[in-house]
């Protein structure tokens, strides 16, 4: 059972629980850009999941059903238990790694992009995780861990970790000792000093104070969210791939075919000596930190809520309507969502070419739609229903972008 589908609405509801106790409360932990970033990274995982999800799949079938030394019955509660311990333990090697090797950070990244800490974190996730996560679980399926087991572990280990994504909730005592906290957590997500690379538990903190990696939240120093290199943008697909781009960028510039190489492999952050002397990578000033951030009109923002708000409700019919859909016509679907989360991203940014990248978006997917009907994918009544939803949100974007780019604002982190 996948937990996560039926915990979705309640995902929604929580968030909007929080940010309303934050506003009540004098300590609002929403931004309009970050949240709507954070949502749109999360989309972009699901959507990305339609074609990629069963490599992993696929291997751990073939595993299961023919090199299992043992085997997990699911009728015992104490199998159960075994299962839970045992993706818990590999998940926090692959948290651990996935933090201190640059390949798998380069997929990892985008969930520590964000330099708040709020509910909406919680659900930006990697559109790449088929490159390294399933590796970490081969394990399960050697020793006979069945699918459907694994498919309601892993997917009950990451809905415990949405509630640990608040500012709201301090730390709650001798529970603190044992699992993961929002306390704890908080300090997983800083790049302070003290707390980067700490407590990469999932569900048990235990593991980091058995290995080492834990790291209490203290009073006197108040974590510092985001990244040491920081993302300074709000585009979703470079959000996915810019430490892979950097460390491409890397093994291009260096002499040594060794550091050609180890780029991929180093410990992150790490760059060949000459190319680190040619070419350093901006840190973060965490004595005079500044979030990243434009300002936007009031009616700028409403355009890009309404805009995400459509492309949520066109990927939802989407997946209801999967089955009736011919293959062509689910790639068409995900291109136009992970256009339309860029041009999103682009205005959160401030652009100037938002409006250039909105009328092209209108072109070619108004172009996708009636190629699409031409060549007999789709009915009449989809590509008018299509040509709908274009001419609505482009109406909504268009009508309400200014004309001139947006006047860049940092804002000041106190601590």
């Amino acid at each position: 059972m996948n937990f996560v589908t039926y915990a979705v609405p309640f995902f929604l509801l929580l968030i909007l629980f929080e940010l309303s106790w934050g506003v009540v409360k004098g300590k609002n932990t929403y931004r309009i850009n970050d949240s709507l970033n954070s949502l749109s990274l999360g989309l972009l995982s699901i959507v990305t999941k339609f074609v990629f999800l069963n490599v992993g799949l696929l291997v751990f079938s073939k595993i299961e059903a023919s090199h299992a030394i043992w085997t997990f019955r699911q009728d015992s509660y104490t199998h159960w238990l075994l299962g839970i311990l045992l993706y818990d333990f590999l998940y926090y090697w692959y948290h651990r790694v996935s933090h201190e090797r640059q390949f798998f950070w380069g997929s990892h990244v985008v969930h520590h992009q964000s330099e708040d800490y709020n509910l909406s974190t919680a659900l930006r996730q990697t559109s790449t995780s088929f490159l390294t996560t399933w590796v970490f679980f081969i394990p399960c399926f050697f020793l006979g861990m069945p699918i459907y087991m694994y498919v309601s572990i892993a997917s009950a280990h990451l809905v415990y970790q949405f509630w640990v994504h608040t500012q709201h909730i301090p730390k709650l005592g001798v529970f603190e000792w044992f699992f993961v906290t929002p306390s704890n957590h908080r300090v997983h997500h800083a790049q302070n000093a003290d707390y980067i690379d700490k407590n990469f538990g999932g569900l048990l903190i235990v593991w980091d104070r058995l290995f080492g990696t834990f790291e209490e939240e203290q009073e006197d120093q108040a974590p510092i969210y985001g990244i040491r290199t920081p993302l300074k943008s709000w585009n979703p697909l470079w959000a996915n791939i810019h430490i892979y781009a950097n460390m491409a960028s890397d093994a291009w510039r260096a002499k040594k075919w060794t550091d050609k190489a180890r780029v991929f492999w180093a410990r992150t952050g790490w760059q060949p000596p000459d190319v680190a002397k040619n070419y350093p990578r901006e840190k973060s000033d965490l004595e005079r930190f500044e979030k990243y951030g434009s300002t936007l009109t009031t009616t700028a923002n409403i355009a890009v809520i309404a805009q995400y708000l459509l492309v949520s409700i066109f990927h939802f019919w989407g997946a209801q309507n999967a089955s009736q859909l011919g293959l062509e016509v689910l790639w068409l679907t995900v291109v136009a969502q992970a256009y339309t989360l860029w041009v999103i991203g682009a205005v959160l940014d401030g652009k100037q070419l938002s409006r250039p990248l909105e009328y092209s978006r209108l072109l070619l997917l108004s172009l996708g739609l009636l190629v699409c009907f031409w060549t007999n994918l789709i009915t009449i009544d989809w590509l008018y229903g299509g040509w709908l939803i274009l001419l609505m949100s482009g109406l909504l974007m268009l009508c309400c972008l200014p004309p001139k780019s947006y006047k860049f604002a940092s804002i000041k982190t106190f601590n």
